[in-house]
């Protein structure tokens, strides 16, 4: 029972992510990426050397922080919108490059995902997008936003492992989808959701992380 202990690191991201939905300020609202990076570096103390798909989750959560900053102090100003919009990318790219390294993409389901959310932008975001650099910009967040959903369903470890990483990223793409109908559209009725999935989503991810450690990489020895 005693390598269960490692859940109890849980609880920091939790009480992050609700003291950042009371009102507390960035520190707070940057907290569940924030304690993910810490929770990776203490569980694998000595070994992310060895292991360097968890490089790849740290950076993701690293540019996520990167790019809330930016989204905090947005203040309408596009070309800030499209730096936070290519720091998220690179997040995703932390996402599906772990994934990858663990497993492969699944192409059916990354293809279906695909042409729903391909329709999605040309019939519901590009009408309403202004500027060219910032539909490209988007439709790009949107490619490999779906491709790093498509790569956690490819998952080839633990069935826990694998479906609470996946719930995780299909949640930020779910927040993400919630923030482009306010953005874009004018739509808000959705906007309650957009934290508290957002946060959901790295908590879920950092619980995938735990459950590899206690079923995964503990009894495998995984040096990647």
């Amino acid at each position: 029972m005693k390598k269960y202990w490692i859940y109890f690191l849980l609880a920091a991201p939790i009480v992050l992510a609700v003291l950042a939905l009371n009102g507390y300020g960035f520190f707070f609202k940057s907290g569940t990426a924030g304690s993910g990076i810490l929770i990776l570096l203490f569980i694998y103390f000595k070994k992310t050397n060895r292991n360097k798909d968890l490089w790849m989750l740290i950076g993701a959560f690293g540019f996520s922080i990167a790019g809330d900053w930016f989204l905090s102090n947005m203040k309408e100003n596009s070309g800030i919108f499209v730096t936070e919009i290519a720091l998220y990318f690179i997040a995703h790219f932390g996402y599906l490059t772990y994934a990858v390294y663990n497993g492969k993409i699944n192409k059916v389901f990354t293809g279906l995902l695909l042409i729903g959310f391909l329709v999605f932008y040309f019939i519901t975001l590009f009408p309403a997008i202004e500027g060219g650099i910032m539909k490209s910009a988007v439709l790009i967040y949107l490619l490999i936003s779906c491709l790093s959903l498509g790569a956690a369903v490819g998952l080839k470890t633990n069935v826990l492992v694998k479906w609470s990483y996946t719930f995780g990223i299909a949640l930020i793409l779910f927040s993400d989808t919630v923030i482009s109908f306010k953005e874009f559209v004018g739509y808000n009725g959705l906007n309650y959701l957009i934290l508290p999935t957002y946060y959901l989503a790295h908590i879920s991810i950092i619980f995938s992380v735990l459950t590899e450690k206690v079923y995964v990489r503990k009894k495998t020895n995984i040096h990647l």
